[in-house]
């Protein structure tokens, strides 16, 4: 059957100080693009607060209870836009190797190595 998709992200905090130069994207981002982003995206939950003194940060909270939070200082607003959507998209596990072992129907072409086979060593 089909599963219904569920978005992992259920929270973006916004975090921004009014005086600090640092978050002036931030600030630019809030005013003219957070309103669009938060009519497309009804299922998350946004909020914004000013943080005095402190560089402009953005924080998903997941449905697994976990957190991200990205530092946005000196970014522009396209750029703050871009890790938005990233915080949103993303399922909010850690980050981890996904490395396999290869694995192949088809014999080695060299053969398997034996200790017991091939030219003998003397001493």
């Amino acid at each position: 059957g089909v599963g219904a998709f569920i978005l992992q992200c259920k929270r973006l905090d916004f975090h921004y100080c009014d005086w600090a130069g640092s978050s002036k994207g931030m600030n630019a981002f809030l005013k003219h693009d957070l309103p669009a982003f938060a009519r497309a995206n009804p299922q998350v939950e946004i909020t914004v607060s000013p943080r005095p003194r402190k560089h402009p940060v953005i924080k998903g909270t997941y449905i697994n209870g976990r957190e991200k939070a990205i530092c946005v200082r000196s970014l522009e607003k396209e750029q703050i836009m871009k890790k938005a959507e990233l915080l949103r998209d993303a399922s909010g596990e850690k980050l981890r190797k996904v490395t396999k072992p290869v694995k192949s129907m088809n014999e080695s072409v060299r053969g398997i190595w034996d200790p017991f086979h091939g030219s003998k060593w003397s001493v």
